[in-house]
């Protein structure tokens, strides 16, 4: 982008990334506390310092144009320069606070990391940890948040990648389906079974699609987008189907499957924006999921994590 001679606000900048983020005016207006209206005259008044138009205006959503993209780096260098700049001035005993916006998959959040919360703001109470388990994981290379817990290594953006551990899926099904329906044997024998599993149209990570890897053609019949669903299907003796251990295991109602014909591995990878890595906060919400992750090796004798 050309050096302009116009001056602009620099907040101006803060206004921008907010609604580069949200792609709509209202939730940026939300997430900085101001009304739309400041927010649309504020958009303005940076387009014309900069001479360019910044967004596209599209079915209810803003879209960055060429020069908007390329204004969208310089601002997250200028955001990352000012926040590491803030954890330098508080010193030491204010550098664990803020916020921090985490990507997780919903059963990921809901049976591990959750049980862990308490201990986490005893032990950070100046950090405020939003946990996000939308349908598939916001972008941290896109400041949607600022780490996400993924199935997969992302291959493409400004990332800092780590991989956390591995996890185990099995098949799962209630005594009282088995004792109706009888106990398979074989993967083959699962063709005659009621099979609970995902979406198709809706699994918004490959990782997820694991039936084809229990038996080649396998399809499942009663089908939800939440694994919480699929696994309150299971247990009520709807049916069978794969769950993480970390999930099935714990569930006293349910009975492990031809354990050792059908192991699926599965792996966790920490993804956080690259200019994040050294703020504090960001280091002890990492620690954090380490941590849990680790208490998952405590589920399976002989399985610990790598």
């Amino acid at each position: 982008m050309q050096v302009v001679a116009a001056m602009f606000d620099w907040d101006d900048l803060r206004v921008f990334l907010a609604v580069a983020r949200a792609r709509k005016v209202a939730p940026a207006a939300r997430s900085l506390g101001i009304d739309a209206t400041t927010i649309a005259r504020r958009l303005a008044r940076l387009e014309k310092a900069l001479g360019a138009e910044l967004f596209e205006l599209g079915v209810g959503e803003r879209t960055l144009t060429a020069r908007g993209q390329e204004l969208l780096g310089h601002a997250e260098a200028a955001e990352s320069a000012a926040l590491a700049a803030m954890e330098d001035a508080q010193g030491q005993e204010h550098r664990l606070a803020g916020q921090v916006r985490l990507s997780v998959a919903e059963g990921f959040g809901t049976w591990v990391l959750a049980p862990g919360m308490g201990d986490f703001n005893r032990r950070h109470p100046g950090i405020r940890l939003d946990l996000i388990t939308a349908s598939g994981f916001l972008n941290p290379s896109k400041r949607e948040a600022d780490m996400a817990v993924m199935l997969a290594r992302p291959q493409r953006g400004r990332l800092l990648v780590r991989r956390l551990g591995d996890y185990r899926l099995h098949l799962y099904a209630s005594p009282d389906y088995l004792a109706r329906a009888g106990r398979p044997g074989r993967a083959a024998q699962l063709r005659d079974h009621t099979l609970i599993g995902y979406v198709p149209e809706f699994i918004f990570s490959p990782e997820l699609d694991y039936l084809d890897e229990v038996e080649a053609g396998l399809e499942a019949t009663l089908r939800s987008t939440s694994i919480i669903m699929q696994q309150r299907m299971i247990a009520e003796g709807a049916g069978l189907g794969v769950l993480p251990d970390f999930i099935g295991r714990r569930d006293p109602a349910l009975v492990q499957l031809m354990p050792d014909q059908v192991e699926i591995v599965r792996s966790f990878w920490l993804v956080m924006h690259g200019d994040l890595r050294k703020l504090a906060r960001i280091a002890a919400v990492a620690q954090w999921l380490q941590e849990r992750i680790d208490t998952l090796s405590g589920h399976r004798a002989g399985h610990s994590l790598a």
